[in-house]
């Protein structure tokens, strides 16, 4: 027994004798009629179905069983506010009572074969007209609970839960107290009307034909709240996305995630990310079915190519004439390949390019194969992001192709393409950006 129940035992007991309920029908008389032994403080469970029955929430369909399959499906979109997930003919959606569960609510089961049901339209206030009701006809004050049967998230198998309430405070809430061990608990809320609900349903089942059941022996309070506070604001909600629309936001937000980031943590980068992310950028597009475009990641020659690059940098920027000054602050750009926590270079060869006897049509061989070079390059850096790593993309081995060769012992053939630091990012966790603006930047002709 839970402690924010009251001393003793908890009974619940089957409420027998009801009718096969039909629209129009007087459920709080029939209830009354079947049970007039309910006392003070019972808690009256009443599964969904019968409530929408009596209510009308009942929609005429075709008996044949494919039809009625796609007036079901219809009825399940129509009834979602959103739809979170689809596996094979299962939807998972949140419906116009904020309820997140399989297929709107929208059952087939234990109506008649040409109908379906739908959810009650307000099930706080069904729970409140049965609960006068009673009162009326058995002079008790009684609580009330509608369920459904719906299945929760991590774990298999359903359910019932409530989604209508009145009379009843529908979560304890511990967060002050202190425990045996003399913890003070922070944020334990229990949902006590869903453990109700699911105790009720030992005794209703599901086949039974037993809708109703009463608990007894509960500490009952009533502080207003109802099944609609059992509901997450989806402001609080962690995992408000559902897999259809946390895949389209991974879509949309995939390229404007990346950014160059120049200064980074020390926390290690996974090998396996990196692999992955080269992985994701070799399915670039790529001329004549060639795999133009390498990737060599540095790690024991890091410092010795990284020197010999900013020398040979230094020897350009005197030979143009640029002070010792000049060339320092010009030179310390470079700081961020050595602080990056790995480097990534991509490397240009063009086996299987075609040759041309004139130049215009070399030239754009030539120019076919450096798009796919740079298109390999952007697919790196954007696959680092989708994984949360950050990069930054600099143009420093272009300028000194034969040292970049010459130190990491590569091929004559192999054009460098850049450097790629890659870290996870100093200031936080990378944010999409919005797209600019094309502005004269897109034309039609």
């Amino acid at each position: 027994m839970s402690d924010h129940a009251s001393a003793g035992n908890i009974t619940v007991m089957g409420v027998t004798g009801l009718p096969e309920f039909r629209p129009g029908d007087d459920l709080a008389g029939a209830v009354a009629d079947a049970a007039p032994w309910l006392e003070n403080g019972d808690i009256v469970v009443v599964t969904s179905k019968i409530v929408s029955k009596v209510e009308g929430r009942l929609v005429a369909v075709t008996g044949d069983a494919d039809a009625r399959d796609a007036e079901r499906r219809r009825l399940v979109e129509a009834e979602a506010v959103r739809v979170i997930a689809r596996k094979n003919r299962t939807l998972i959606t949140e419906n116009k009572l904020g309820i997140v569960q399989a297929a709107s609510g929208i059952d087939a089961s234990n109506v008649a074969g040409d109908e379906l049901a739908l959810l009650p339209a307000d099930p706080d206030a069904s729970a409140a007209a049965l609960r006068a009701g009673l009162r009326d006809r058995l002079g008790v004050d009684v609580a009330v609970l509608i369920t459904d049967t719906m299945g929760r998230a991590w774990r298999v198998g359903q359910t019932d839960a409530a989604i209508g309430s009145s009379g009843l405070r529908v979560l304890h809430k511990y967060a002050g107290q202190i425990d045996r061990q003399g913890n003070e608990l922070v944020v334990t809320e229990v949902a006590v009307a869903d453990e109700l609900a699911g105790a009720a349903d030992l005794v209703k089942g599901k086949t039974g034909g037993m809708p109703v059941a009463v608990v007894r022996g509960f500490a009952v309070t009533d502080d207003g709240s109802t099944a609609r506070d059992l509901i997450r604001p989806t402001g609080e909600d962690l995992f408000r996305l559902g897999t259809e629309e946390a895949l389209a936001q991974g879509r949309s937000e995939a390229v404007l995630v990346r950014r160059s980031i120049r200064f980074y943590t020390d926390e290690p980068i996974p090998e396996d990310a990196i692999r992955k992310a080269v992985g994701v950028a070799l399915t670039a597009p790529a001329p004549h079915h060639t795999k133009p475009v390498r990737f060599v990641h540095v790690k024991e020659r890091r410092k010795e190519l990284l020197d010999a690059m900013r020398a040979q940098w230094r020897a350009d920027l005197a030979a143009d004439g640029w002070s010792r000054e000049r060339i320092d602050r010009r030179v310390k750009r470079g700081d961020l390949l050595y602080g990056a926590k790995e480097i990534v270079l991509p490397f240009l060869v063009r086996e299987g390019a075609h040759t041309y006897p004139d130049p215009q049509r070399a030239e754009a061989e030539r120019t076919m194969f450096t798009i796919a070079g740079g298109a390999a390059v952007q697919g790196l850096l954007v696959a680092l992001a989708a994984e949360g790593i950050g990069s930054c993309w600099v143009s420093s081995t272009i300028f000194c192709a034969p040292v970049v060769r010459e130190v990491l012992g590569l091929p004559d053939e192999w054009e460098p393409l850049g450097a790629v630091a890659v870290g996870y990012p100093a200031d936080g966790p990378l944010a999409p950006r919005p797209p600019r603006e094309p502005g004269d930047a897109f034309t039609q002709a």
